[in-house]
């Protein structure tokens, strides 16, 4: 069995080559499985070396130029060969124990996907709190973030992938369908929670200006979440690169 994992990258030189490293020592620990794995750099149009980084890390790197988390997941998922797709964020890796849990999880026929809860390592214990919050949300709704989600390769074509209409929350309308076409192929959706995804703790920092750009980037997230499909594509496109700094600044 072929596993991939697809990372999107947006100037991520600073993170990736950690994340690429500690991926491999996780996959190599599990590695007395019959399971393969390839994995997929997305760079993101990078103005930095994320690419360069992927590469010398032995990633398979493709280019997506229109600077969305969506279109780089779902770029990263056309180059893909695997039966299960992985995406990861660049700046977060899994623990051994977490790709154990998942390689269990895929043998038993049951699930269609599934996400976890988060570790927060690094910064601020204000963004530790502000994210590690999320968990119990996690598990008592059975959806999750997009730092770590699994997927059946063919599940991930049949709904269409992510929407190109969402420029952030895309993963909770990802889970939302993913969980949907699983019911009609009496197939769950979990999240699990006893291995953590790690996950960098770089954004969110108690200052005033991030607080702001934090709060107004989540209210417009919510806003085009709820309306996106009302609105023209190209004005979903120019209000998202202008007012979701939060995720579309610097790094993503």
């Amino acid at each position: 069995m072929l596993i991939s994992i697809v990372i999107p990258a947006y100037n991520e030189a600073k993170y990736l080559g950690a994340t690429l490293e500690k991926l491999q020592q996780a996959l190599g620990s599990n590695s007395g499985q019959a399971i393969r794995w390839e994995i997929i750099v997305c760079d993101n149009n990078s103005t930095d070396t994320t690419a360069v980084v992927a590469r010398r890390a032995g990633a398979n790197v493709v280019f997506e130029r229109h600077n969305q988390i969506s279109r780089a997941r779902n770029s990263g998922a056309k180059a893909a060969n695997g039966e299960w797709l992985v995406f990861l964020d660049a700046d977060s890796y899994p623990p051994p124990a977490l790709i154990a849990d998942v390689l269990a999880l895929i043998q038993t026929g049951a699930y269609i996907g599934c996400g976890t809860t988060v570790e927060v390592s690094g910064g601020t214990l204000f963004n530790k709190l502000r994210m590690e919050r999320l968990n119990p949300i996690f598990r008592l709704f059975n959806w999750s973030g997009g730092v770590f989600l699994l997927c059946r390769g063919d599940a991930f074509q049949a709904i269409g992938g992510f929407s190109t209409r969402l420029y952030a929350y895309e993963e909770i309308d990802f889970v939302f369908r993913l969980k949907k076409f699983g019911r009609k192929n009496r197939q769950e959706f979990t999240v699990l929670h006893q291995h953590p995804v790690i996950t960098s703790g770089r954004k969110g920092e108690y200052r005033p200006g991030n607080l702001i750009t934090l709060f107004h980037s989540n209210l417009l997230a919510i806003v085009l979440f709820a309306f996106g499909k009302l609105l023209p594509e190209k004005f979903i496109d120019r209000l998202a690169g202008k007012w979701l700094r939060y995720w579309y600044h610097g790094q993503r």
